[in-house]
């Protein structure tokens, strides 16, 4: 199936109707694996990255004109309202709130995109007002990629586009290890709709009864649904469990392992068995 048509027929007619404005991806290094960056070390690397999730660089509005002629055209139109801005604004807000650090970087654009990306900005400094306990700062998304990079314990809540936050999220979970253990969450944060989770990797086709496949972004997304779903010590004790095998060094070839799919999967079961039966007793 071509990619544009799981995309257009599949995910973004879920996530649009149902108004899951905000996807949601945490990143960070997990206990027993490793960062490709040198001298990252544990914590280092801890971000929650918020993706504008309804319309922006993906709203589906352009065309197509003068067909088979040298001046053919076409335009793909980014969409920014005030509404849709705001609401995410303000979802990041509360967001990097309930972290520790309390700090939320905002991607942008504006240097070179004059409307859609200033009324961004303008919106993200209004929506601040509100939260003075939250410390704020703005990075162009072509510098954030050396940030990520090069500082990364410098970040902690982001919050970008539709377009930037797609791209820099899976430089994320490859700085994090493998785009193998990315989990999403889109949500619709009124909770007037049902949110739906998946992990970032997608379907994978090229890989399938291979054994190669990395079941942990499948257990992290189950996770961040069961914090949604207000069953946060269940949550806790899954990614517990993840995090005891991949501790271990039970892990798939993405992290440096040798374990197959079956094995971790087996594995992180076993931890949940093991974590029941200490909960029974």
């Amino acid at each position: 199936v071509p990619d544009h048509i799981s995309l257009w027929g599949l995910r973004l007619a879920i996530c649009q109707p149902f108004q899951q404005y905000a996807n949601v991806r945490p990143t960070r290094v997990l206990r027993g694996t490793q960062s490709p960056l040198r001298n990252c070390a544990e914590g280092d690397l801890d971000w929650v990255i918020i993706r504008e999730n309804s319309e922006g660089e993906y709203a589906g509005q352009g065309g197509r004109s003068h067909r088979g002629f040298p001046w053919e055209t076409a335009t793909e139109v980014s969409i920014f309202t005030r509404h849709g801005v705001e609401r995410l604004i303000r979802f990041a807000f509360e967001t990097a709130r309930s972290r520790p650090r309390k700090l939320l970087t905002f991607v942008t654009k504006s240097n070179a995109q004059r409307n859609g990306m200033v009324l961004w900005d303008e919106v993200v400094y209004e929506v601040a007002k509100d939260f003075p306990d939250v410390a704020l700062d703005k990075m162009l998304v072509d510098a954030m990629t050396t940030r990520m990079v090069l500082n990364p314990k410098s970040l902690d809540t982001i919050v970008a586009t539709n377009l930037h936050a797609d791209i820099l999220s899976d430089l994320a979970a490859a700085l994090a290890g493998s785009i193998g253990i990315a989990p999403t969450s889109n949500l619709d944060p009124t909770r007037k709709n049902p949110s739906m989770f998946e992990p970032i990797h997608g379907s994978a086709f090229d890989i399938t009864g291979k054994g190669v496949a990395n079941p942990v972004a499948t257990f992290w997304t189950a996770a961040e649904m069961l914090e949604w779903l207000g069953e946060k010590d269940a949550a806790t004790q899954l990614m517990e469990c993840v995090e005891n095998v991949t501790g271990k060094g039970v892990v798939t070839a993405d992290l440096g392992g040798k374990a197959t799919t079956k094995e971790v999967t087996a594995a992180v079961v076993a931890e949940i068995k093991a974590t029941l039966g200490k909960s029974k007793a």
